[in-house]
């Protein structure tokens, strides 16, 4: 089934045809008429139901009302359609309302729409091994750690994916986003108490290259998002913002990932305290609704509507008590690599980057990768050691061979030393473990 075919079985907004059916209230379009105006200088009514994304009907109720006001004044005609500006008395509320917001974009929907919307995008996954051996085609997986992504999936409840650094974790959450084989609809804005709140992001919404024509233009069809946060995540990203220069609210990062996933990586090591989040979600993560705040204190419902999974190389009973983690009811152990699936990820690797090997490279590195006291494959060794040699083979002007000097060169620039002997790598091998 195509994206677009699958869209629309599960959700197709409508276009309203009067002010009446958008269910907005008149005097926050009228605004917005009224500051794309004073941008444009000039527009048609075409022009201005294209930039508003509102029906043509819509956009003439509008112009006729603020002519009768004296807002508005005819230029002349396009064809059959009006050349308009603002008045004098126009220009001077278009100023004013300037003063309270500067949005001038796409109309909102209304939060009712959004939820509903939401709601009836929830994802809904059948999968079985074959096909998730498919979507993460290009890691090496075990049948085990597959049996286990399957039904934490299909549940769309949250996953804990945990165990030592560089063992894929960040691979498996990001490559999650591939079962899913339809799109949805995202709002450009969604109006609350006559606010304005942001949310189409084309930084981490991937819009389909043609919407479908019929559709209300005040929403745009996308690829289901995955937005992956990590050290960076603080507790302002998870509250509205608000440009005090403009007045312009943004929906905070969790809304955007609605029908989505939302990875929260390095999971204890952001800015923000674990217990914070773990607090400020728990609601959340067990009534798939949160709750947010305009800036003058009315508060309102939101749909949270995602998948969330926290990836971490730390002891999840470190992190949270058994309330919270109760509430992650797919917990993931990602370990270490057993011999045979070293040897497979080095051998992809090596025949992906076409590097001429001896016949034992794979057997040696995994020697040389447990020497020195360490105990444990990583899946992100082989690629980490190969960009070693590769870089050696530049810095040096000459063909790479996956020699025994070449491998031990690499591994021993690789890996750190401490006081007592040979540490762990001093590369973290995030979000290429495994991957060719």
């Amino acid at each position: 089934m195509s994206l677009l075919g699958a869209a629309r079985l599960s959700f197709t907004p409508k276009p309203p045809a009067s002010i009446e059916e958008s269910r907005l209230p008149q005097g926050l379009l009228l605004d917005l008429m009224l500051r794309r105006l004073m941008i444009e200088g000039q527009a048609t009514i075409h022009g201005l139901s294209s930039k508003l994304k509102l029906t043509v009907p819509i956009v003439d109720a509008l112009f006729r009302h603020m002519r009768e006001q004296k807002l508005i004044e005819v230029k002349g005609m396009v064809g059959n359609d009006y050349v308009c500006t603002l008045s004098g008395a126009g220009r001077a509320l278009a100023s004013d309302r300037f003063q309270v917001s500067q949005y001038a974009g796409a109309a909102p929907v209304t939060l009712e729409e959004y939820h509903q919307a939401t709601r009836s995008q929830a994802a809904r996954v059948k999968v079985d091994r074959t096909l998730l051996r498919r979507a993460f085609g290009d890691l090496v997986l075990t049948d085990r750690l597959l049996d286990q992504l399957g039904p934490a999936i299909i549940s769309q409840q949250s996953l804990f994916l945990y165990g030592p650094t560089g063992t894929g974790k960040t691979s498996l959450a990001e490559r999650i986003l591939r079962v899913y084989s339809d799109a949805v609809w995202i709002p450009y804005a969604f109006e609350v108490d006559g606010q304005i709140i942001t949310v189409y992001d084309p930084v981490v919404h991937q819009a389909l290259g043609t919407q479908p024509p019929e559709a209300d233009a005040r929403w745009v069809l996308c690829k289901r998002p995955c937005i992956i946060v990590g050290g960076e995540l603080n507790r302002e990203m998870l509250e509205l913002r608000v440009d005090q220069a403009t007045g312009i609210y943004s929906a905070p990062i969790q809304v955007k990932a609605n029908n989505g996933v939302f990875v929260i990586d390095d999971f204890g090591r952001q800015l923000m305290e674990p217990k914070d989040l773990l607090n400020r979600w728990i609601v959340p993560l067990d009534r798939r609704v949160d709750y947010l705040t305009l800036r003058y204190g009315v508060k309102f419902k939101i749909p949270f509507e995602m998948m969330v999974v926290f990836s971490t190389n730390l002891d999840p009973y470190d992190l949270a008590d058994e309330a919270f983690l109760r509430r992650i009811p797919n917990k993931i152990y990602v370990e270490p690599l057993e011999p045979a699936v070293f040897d497979e990820i080095f051998a992809r690797l090596v025949a992906s980057r076409q590097m001429e090997a001896d016949p034992d490279s794979a057997q040696l590195l995994r020697r040389l990768c447990l020497s020195g006291g360490r105990k444990e494959l990583r899946a992100c060794y082989p690629g980490d050691i190969l960009n070693i040699i590769e870089a050696i083979g530049r810095y040096e002007n000459r063909p790479v061979r996956l020699a025994r000097e070449e491998l031990e060169r690499a591994v021993e620039l690789y890996f750190a030393r401490t006081a007592d002997g040979p540490g762990e790598s001093s590369g973290n091998g995030r979000g290429r473990a495994g991957m060719i």
